[in-house]
């Protein structure tokens, strides 16, 4: 119990997989304008995440190891990852429309999200079991959450100071995410 608290506790928040890895920073910068559509967006993400780590940890010990197709594995999980992406993004439109608009196009580049491989390909390099490789994508999927309503949060204050020309928009917001990355830095000695 205390090696998945670890494991929790170091994806979410020491190892954040924006803030520290750079893995997810298309929809990271792109859906976090406004706070109820970033939190959409990170509760689509951990379902997707934690899923996809629960099938690609069965698949891979279950039918890529015993027949010694571990090459496969990043062409199997990227099907297995565009599969559930397809599921949450029918899901959506047919049971929460307002969110699916406001997600847009963020929506189907969950698939080619890179963080939701990299969690798959990091409990494989980990040598996660299955239960370790669930608890740790859904850590770092909730990371992505906390750091994503973050940065909505802060962007939404940002829309109303008085900002420079020249940092205006786009600058603004990559110096948030590199202050925002130095404070999650603090969180490294916690493990």
């Amino acid at each position: 119990m205390k090696e998945l608290f670890l494991i929790a506790v170091g994806s979410a928040f020491v190892n954040n997989v924006v803030l520290s890895q750079f893995l997810g920073i298309c929809p990271f910068l792109g859906v976090s304008k406004n706070v109820k559509t970033a939190a959409g967006m990170g509760g689509a993400v951990i379902f997707v995440i934690t899923i996809s780590s629960f099938f690609t940890g069965l698949i891979y010990k279950f039918v890529l190891v015993p027949l010694h197709f571990e090459y496969l594995q990043t062409i199997v999980f990227i099907l297995v990852i565009a599969a559930l992406v397809q599921f949450v993004e029918m899901f959506l439109k047919k049971s929460m429309p307002p969110l699916y608009e406001a997600l847009g196009v963020y929506l189907p580049l969950i698939t080619t999200n890179c963080a939701v491989l990299g969690v798959a390909l990091t409990n494989v390099q980990k040598s996660y079991g299955i239960l370790e490789g669930v608890v740790n994508g859904a850590a770092t999927a909730t990371g992505f959450l906390v750091a994503i309503v973050l940065m909505a949060g802060i962007r939404e204050k940002i829309e109303y100071n008085d900002i420079s020309e020249s940092f205006q928009g786009t600058p603004i917001v990559l110096v948030t995410a590199g202050l925002m990355a130095i404070a999650f830095f603090g969180f490294s000695g916690l493990i």
